[in-house]
C-alpha cells in the first residue's frame, strides 16, 4: 500500500517515541531526562540490568548501546508487536487520532510533483534574495536596518523583496523553463480574473522563507512596504507542500536549540523569531498568522515539553494567550504542559530586545507563569466577588475548565491549585466588628490579646477561669481537634464544611496550619492530604492530633473513611461551638456589669450563661479517666468541668453568698 506524501512525517510528528517504548519498558529515572526528552531503560531486544537502551524523544530515534538496535516509533512498534510495516503504521495513526488514507495508485506521481514544487520555491527564495540588493528594493534595505538586521542576518534568514511589479517573478520563473502549472500549484502565482496573464501572488514586499522540519521551503511571507496596503504581512495561500495550520516558523532550527538544551519559545511573528534568534534565544518559532492551532500545539510538545509562549503585551496579545488555555487544557498530559511569558504592555520581544537586551527578555522568560495562573488570572482580574453568587459564578467557571482536562491526576493538582488560589483570595481576615467599645481587650467574639479584669474587681473574680480566658480555649481547642481529626480521616466530606472551615479562629499555630492543608487539598484522597500534611508540617502534627485522647475514641476517627459519621461528627462538633461563641457574647455583657455591685440582673444572666456553657460541653463518648458527670447529667471533660465550676464560683460571689 503506498502512503501519500507527507503522511509519515505527519505521523512521526504527532506520536511521541517515549510514550510508544514507555509501554514496553520502565525507565531508569536517575538517567533519564524527561524535560529534555532524553530517556533510558534497560532494553526492550535483549536481557540485560543495566539502562543501555537510549530514547531521544525530540529527533524521535532510540539507540541500545549493546544489541545496537535502532529506529524510529514505526520500527519500534515493528519489532516489539511482530507486525507488518503498514499494520504498525496503522497502530501508531490510531493512537495519533489520523485515519488511515485510502490507497492511492497515484501516490509516487504525487511525490515526484511535490517535489518538482519543493525546486520551484527555492528558485523564488534565490530570485527574492537577488532582487533585495537592487535598486528597487533601497526602501527594504533601509527598513531592515532600522529593525537592526545586519547583513549577516539577513543573509542568515534568506530574507529577500519581492518587486512591486505584476509578472516579476512569473516572468523569472517561465525563463527559467519551469512550467505554469507548477508556478500556480507552488502559490507564487494567481491567475488573472479578466483572462489576460497570471500575476505575482507577492508584490512589493519583504519576503521571508518558510522551511519546513526537513528544511524545505514549502512557502513564503512577506511584510508589505506600503503602508497603505491592507494586509500587512500574507502568507502564501495552502498548497501541496504548505499546510499553514501544520507549519511553524523556524522550526527545524529551533527543534536542533532545544535538543541542546535551550527553551522553546513561542513569539506572534517572523521579526520576533529573528530578533530572538540573533540575541541567543535560537529554540524561538512562531505561527503563521493565525491563532495557534493543535496541530502546532503538539508539534512543540515534541519539540520541547513546556514551551514558553511569549506573547505582545497588548490586547491581542492576552486574547491569544487565553484562547490557548482553551485549546490546551484537554491535552495536557503529565509533564506535558504550557508557560507564559507576557510581555509590558505595548511591547513584543523583538521590542525588549532592543531596548533592553538579552538580559531583560531573558528575565521575563525565568518568570515565565502556569498555565494554571494565567488561568485563574483571567477568570479574576478586574472582577470583584463581593457576594456569594459571584464567588460561586467563579468556582462553576473554573470547575467547567478543569473538567476539560482528560488527564485525571492532572485534573486534581489544578483543582488543588486553584483551591490554594481561591483560599488565598478569599481568606483575608477581617477584624471582628466590635460589639462595644472594647474594654481591656475584650471584643464579641472572644478576647483580642489576654483580658485584664477591671481594677475594682474581687480577687476571687480575678483569679477565677472566667477572668482568664481559660476555660472557653479548652473547650473550643477540644472541638476544633476532633473536627480537623475528622476531616483528615475522612477528606472526602471537607468540602461540604468549606465555609465554616474558612470562618474558624484558632489559637493553636498547628491547627490552623492543617486546616489550611485541608482547604487547599479539597477533594483529594486521605494518603494525599496526609502526604501534604507531612511535607509541609512534619511527621508530629498528625500523631499529635490523631492520638490526643479525646480525639481517639471518637467513632468516625476509630473508622475512617465513614462519611455518614465523619459528616455527622463535624456538623455538632460546628454547632457546638456556634453554641459556645454565643455564650462569649454572653459572658461580654455580665464581665463589664461585675466591675460593679451584680445585681438580681446580673445573676440572672451569669446563671443563664452557666446553664448554656454546660449544655455546650456535652460530650459524645465517654471515658471514666478524662471525663466525669455534669450536673445535668451530661458528660464534661475535666477542664471543662473545671472552667464551669469557676463560673459557678462567680455566680456565687455575685450573690454574695
Amino acid at each position: 500500500m503506498s502512503l501519500p506524501p507527507g503522511f509519515l512525517d505527519e505521523l512521526r510528528t504527532r506520536a511521541s517515541l517515549s510514550q510508544v517504548v514507555g509501554r514496553k519498558v520502565i525507565w531508569d529515572t536517575r538517567k533519564s531526562n524527561q524535560g529534555k526528552g532524553d530517556m533510558w531503560a534497560p532494553c526492550p531486544f535483549h536481557q540485560e540490568k543495566s539502562a543501555s537502551f537510549h530514547v531521544d524523544d525530540r529527533k524521535g530515534f532510540y539507540y541500545c548501546f549493546g544489541c545496537h538496535a535502532k529506529g524510529d516509533a514505526i520500527s519500534f512498534v515493528r519489532e516489539t508487536e511482530n507486525v507488518s510495516f503498514i499494520e504498525a503504521v496503522k497502530i501508531l495513526a490510531d493512537e495519533a487520532g489520523m485515519p488511515m488514507p485510502e490507497q492511492d495508485p497515484k501516490a509516487q506521481e504525487k511525490a515526484d510533483r511535490r517535489t518538482l514544487l519543493a525546486e520551484v520555491m527555492e528558485h523564488a527564495v534565490k530570485f527574492f534574495r537577488m532582487t533585495l540588493q537592487q535598486g528597487v528594493a533601497a526602501d527594504a534595505r533601509s527598513y531592515l536596518e532600522r529593525r537592526g538586521l545586519k547583513a549577516q542576518a539577513i543573509e542568515r534568514w534568506e530574507i529577500g523583496f519581492a518587486p512591486d511589479t505584476w509578472q516579476g517573478l512569473w516572468d523569472h520563473l517561465i525563463g527559467k523553463g519551469v512550467e505554469p502549472d507548477l508556478i500556480l500549484g507552488a502559490g507564487l502565482g494567481k491567475p488573472s480574473q479578466k483572462g489576460g496573464k497570471p500575476y505575482d501572488t507577492f508584490r512589493g514586499r519583504i519576503m521571508f522563507p518558510i522551511r519546513d522540519a526537513r528544511g524545505r521551503c514549502t512557502a513564503f511571507g512577506g511584510r508589505a512596504m506600503d503602508p497603505n496596503d491592507n494586509a500587512k504581512y500574507l502568507n502564501s495561500p495552502e498548497t501541496e507542500l504548505f499546510d499553514k495550520g501544520r507549519s511553524l516558523y523556524n522550526h527545524g532550527p529551533a527543534r536542533t536549540a532545544a535538543g541542546k538544551g535551550q527553551p522553546l519559545i513561542v513569539g506572534e511573528g517572523y521579526m520576533d523569531v529573528i530578533a530572538m534568534s540573533e540575541f541567543g534565544f535560537e529554540g524561538a518559532v512562531a505561527p503563521l498568522g493565525t491563532a495557534i492551532t493543535e496541530s502546532q500545539l503538539q508539534m512543540m510538545w515534541r519539540v520541547a515539553p513546556e514551551p514558553i509562549i511569549a506573547l505582545d503585551g497588548d490586547t491581542a496579545g492576552l486574547r491569544a494567550a487565553m484562547r490557548l488555555i482553551d485549546l490546551a487544557l484537554p491535552l495536557l498530559e503529565a509533564g506535558q504542559s504550557l508557560r507564559f511569558a507576557l510581555m509590558p504592555d505595548g511591547q513584543d520581544p523583538d521590542d525588549v530586545l532592543k531596548a533592553n537586551g538579552a538580559p531583560a527578555l531573558k528575565k521575563l522568560l525565568d518568570g515565565a507563569i502556569p498555565m494554571v495562573q494565567l488561568l485563574w488570572q483571567r477568570e479574576t482580574d478586574g472582577k470583584v466577588f463581593d457576594s456569594p453568587e459571584r464567588k460561586a459564578m467563579l468556582d462553576k467557571v473554573l470547575r467547567e475548565k478543569i473538567k476539560t482536562i482528560k488527564d485525571p491526576s492532572i485534573r486534581n493538582h489544578y483543582g488543588q491549585a486553584i483551591k490554594e488560589m481561591r483560599w488565598d483570595l478569599f481568606s483575608t481576615k477581617r477584624p471582628n466588628q466590635q460589639r462595644r467599645q472594647q474594654n481591656g481587650g475584650f471584643q464579641k467574639g472572644g478576647f483580642k490579646g489576654k483580658w485584664q479584669p477591671p481594677q475594682n474587681a474581687q480577687a476571687t473574680t480575678k483569679s477565677s477561669a472566667l477572668a482568664n480566658g481559660q476555660g472557653d480555649a479548652v473547650t473550643v481547642h477540644l472541638r476544633q481537634s476532633v473536627i480537623l481529626a475528622a476531616l483528615v480521616c475522612t477528606p472526602q466530606v471537607a468540602e461540604e464544611f468549606e465555609t465554616s472551615l474558612e470562618n474558624m479562629s484558632f489559637r493553636n499555630s498547628e491547627h490552623s496550619d492543617i486546616r489550611n492543608l485541608i482547604l487547599r487539598n479539597l477533594g483529594a484522597s486521605t494518603e494525599v492530604l496526609r502526604e501534604n500534611i507531612y511535607s509541609a508540617l512534619g511527621p508530629d502534627a498528625l500523631e499529635n492530633l490523631l492520638g490526643a485522647s479525646h480525639v481517639a475514641i471518637i467513632p468516625c476517627i476509630r473508622t475512617p473513611g465513614d462519611a455518614d459519621k465523619a459528616r455527622m461528627t463535624v456538623a455538632e462538633e460546628l454547632a457546638k461551638l456556634e453554641t459556645v461563641r454565643g455564650l462569649d457574647a454572653e459572658i461580654a455583657d455580665a464581665v463589664e456589669d461585675l466591675a460593679g455591685v451584680a445585681d438580681e440582673g446580673v445573676t440572672w444572666r451569669l446563671t443563664q450563661a452557666a446553664l448554656a456553657a454546660e449544655e455546650a460541653v456535652r460530650s459524645t463518648q465517654e471515658d471514666k479517666g478524662d471525663y466525669v458527670r455534669g450536673s445535668n447529667g451530661a458528660n464534661v471533660s475535666r477542664d471543662e468541668r473545671s472552667a464551669l465550676d469557676a463560673l459557678m464560683e462567680t455566680i456565687r460571689f455575685s450573690k454574695g453568698s
